[in-house]
């Protein structure tokens, strides 16, 4: 009884402590940056017939292009779109809806039309609390956004968006945020769909209507939340750009760090295999060298032993001419002792019968 009330307590002790030991893991990223890729905008952009779809599209929980949760409630933000005209340039803006009447600009699509070539130029900019100073990428679409055409119309009305805070379209339904690295892998998958290009460049051309903007812009995020600004996230880089290229080097760093290290235990590994084959065969070649002198000890043993027997049979074959010789010279001291005896004999026989004659 004891046992198992002493096995229930150990039970019991290692559950709670790995309950202690469980660590909640937060799902969006702590640089802001991370969790809306602004190339994604600017697929969607190419790919909306006018601002209504491009704000569906951005929202759209199937697609689920943004990751953001500025307010930290869990829950992806909506994402609003808004379009200001300044001097013919169209500045579309994206802002987060964080609370009710609460609202941070996120980036800013800035369309322009060279009236001498007739042509239009679209930029994609971070805004600077996010992303840092001058985070521009142009996008090259591989055909002309359908888009364009409604910017440049008579009476044409700027888009302004009819939702906010707890008041959102029926498609649109809340989404948790992604961990960073699923995100970044989903939105690359996304873009690649669509074979567009991106050059990143640092000259904003619509700077001056961007200028007349900027007093509207919403910055609810950034005055509460100061020390949250991009320059302070990462003091050693000017925008989101570099610190992507910054992250790459690091990258190629720790991978090319990681393969030195593998290479390292593997010759590390190859050269103790090396050493213990070695000192294997240096074993075997001993225990084969002393077997071979054994051998040889035993075959000279042998090859004593049997010079031995041939020297005993050799001794052996000598000894019975040595006997024969002996039986020869016996043989002949006793033929020489019966022949003196017969002479004696019929000596003796002669005399008897004189005297008997006689």
């Amino acid at each position: 009884m004891k046992n198992l009330l002493s096995l229930l307590l150990l039970s019991l002790t290692a559950l709670f402590g790995h309950a202690q030991n469980k660590t909640t893991v937060r799902a969006t990223s702590s640089e802001i940056s991370d969790n809306l890729d602004l190339k994604a905008i600017a697929t969607l952009f190419g790919e909306s017939e006018n601002l209504e779809d491009f704000e569906k599209r951005i929202n759209d929980p199937k697609e689920q292009i943004s990751n953001l949760d500025l307010n930290e409630d869990n829950y992806v933000d909506y994402l609003r779109v808004l379009e200001s005209i300044e001097d013919n340039d169209h500045i579309i803006v994206i802002q987060s809806v964080i609370d009710k009447d609460v609202y941070q600009d996120i980036a800013t699509i800035e369309v322009q039309k060279n009236r001498k070539t007739n042509t239009v130029q679209v930029q994609v900019v971070g805004d600077a609390f996010i992303y840092g100073q001058n985070y521009i990428y142009e996008p090259v679409y591989v055909h002309t956004p359908v888009i364009y055409n409604t910017f440049w119309t008579t009476n044409y009305v700027p888009y302004y968006s009819n939702w906010y805070w707890n008041y959102y379209p029926a498609y649109y339904s809340y989404w948790r945020p992604f961990p960073v690295f699923r995100y970044r892998n989903h939105i690359n998958l996304f873009i690649g769909r669509y074979g567009h290009n991106f050059n990143y460049v640092t000259y904003r051309n619509c700077g001056a209507s961007y200028n007349s903007y900027y007093g509207k812009r919403a910055n609810a995020f950034e005055t509460r939340y100061p020390n949250r600004s991009f320059s302070s996230r990462n003091a050693r880089v000017a925008n989101r750009y570099e610190l992507d290229r910054t992250r790459t080097i690091n990258t190629r760093t720790a991978r090319t760090n990681d393969t030195r290290i593998q290479n390292s235990s593997r010759m590390l590994s190859n050269s103790r295999n090396e050493a213990s084959t070695r000192n294997k065969a240096n074993r075997n070649s001993n225990t084969t060298r002393n077997n071979e002198n054994t051998n040889i000890k035993n075959s000279q043993s042998s090859q004593n032993e049997s010079g031995t027997n041939r020297r005993s049979y050799s001794a052996t074959r000598s000894n019975p001419s040595r006997e024969m010789n002996a039986n020869r010279s016996s043989n002949a001291s006793r033929n020489s002792n019966m022949t003196n005896s017969s002479r004696e004999h019929n000596g003796s026989g002669r005399g008897n019968s004189s005297r008997g004659n006689r």
